[in-house]
């Protein structure tokens, strides 16, 4: 007869071996029935490009071709009822995009650039994206009023060819960003602190609203700009994928002004603006209308969400959550016991 320490040792072997045939496969089986996949996970975003339009508006995709576009409002989220900031003019909205803030809190409420007066005081989406580990931006402004809020910063780097050179117009911006893409994937990276691709990529196309002012709203040549604004937009695109980057990259658009108004003026227009607010790409919503209320301010909170990053700020941007895919939770299932 063995003695009874050796007896309570084989039992609890055996326990342990009941369990590990049976219990522990029966736990596996109940979190992923068999036969069925583990539910996807959302893609993260590593890269944001922002477009910003000018003269843009729903009603604009009726009488132009615009391919690029329409693909994105197709497979992303839209409002087209984004409010925007009084006083409805480029650089005030402008700045309130960048800062998170209404006219009244950031103090420009100018639409020119002006040395004497600086950048603006309050801290910018670049700010924010620098002390979240250093996260690079690059900004190419086509307007010289944009100046006001090219503030040096380590890890952004600003780029503008505006309306006062003939030459420079969305092609040529293209031109910049291409080069830009190549020196920043030489190895030796662009300039002295951006040293890859940025996160946050931010492209002023303001061609359309130009040619709307100019020729008019119902003009060929409105027509035109608008094609050129989407062929420059897909050029762009046409490099993250290029870079193997489009399927972890999130593409916002939302646009300065709309259709039939001119950022650009001394007088801003009376009525309240309304702008069209789009993101498409990696971990966003396919073909969603978006319910809640947006504003254009919301652009920065919305952008750190996307890459997932806290601002800790007291800033009026608030995150459009309404837009993020989630993943689904697998249903548990308990094994029923066997009847004896």
């Amino acid at each position: 007869m063995l003695p009874p320490s050796r007896c309570f040792s084989l039992i609890l072997l055996g326990l342990l071996a009941l369990l590990l045939e049976i219990g522990i496969p029966a736990r596996l089986n109940a979190a992923t029935p068999a036969g069925k996949k583990a539910p996807a996970s959302v893609p993260q975003a590593k890269h944001v490009v922002l477009f910003v339009l000018e003269g843009f508006s729903h009603d604009s995709l009726k009488g132009a071709a615009m391919p690029v576009l329409k693909k994105l409002i197709k497979e992303g989220s839209v409002t087209w009822t984004a409010g925007g900031v009084e006083p409805a003019l480029r650089l005030p909205t402008m700045a309130s995009l960048i800062t998170g803030m209404p006219v009244e809190k950031h103090g420009i409420t100018w639409n020119s650039f002006e040395f004497s007066r600086g950048y603006p005081r309050p801290p910018s989406l670049f700010d924010y994206l620098d002390l979240s580990g250093g996260r690079d931006s690059a900004i190419f402004f086509m307007e010289e009023s944009l100046y006001q809020l090219a503030k040096p910063t380590p890890y952004t780097d600003y780029q503008l060819c505006g309306a006062l050179r003939p030459e420079c117009g969305p092609q040529k911006l293209v031109a910049y960003i291409q080069q830009y893409f190549q020196k920043a994937t030489s190895g030796h990276g662009y300039g002295h602190a951006v040293l890859a691709l940025p996160h946050l990529l931010v492209v002023h196309l303001p061609e359309a609203g130009r040619a709307g002012v100019t020729h008019g709203w119902n003009s060929k040549e409105y027509r035109e700009a608008l094609q050129t604004v989407d062929a420059s937009m897909q050029s762009v695109l046409d490099l993250f994928k290029h870079h193997k980057l489009l399927d972890r990259t999130t593409v916002l658009v939302t646009t300065l002004s709309g259709k039939g108004t001119d950022p650009g003026a001394e007088t801003p227009p009376v009525d309240a603006p309304v702008v069209p607010w789009i993101v498409s790409g990696a971990g966003i919503k396919r073909g969603q209308t978006i319910h809640q209320p947006v504003s254009i301010i919301d652009t920065g909170a919305t952008v750190m969400r996307i890459l997932k990053l806290e601002t800790h700020t007291e800033w009026d941007s608030k995150v459009v959550e309404e837009i993020f895919q989630t993943t689904a939770k697998a249903k548990r299932t308990v094994p029923r016991a066997k009847k004896r």
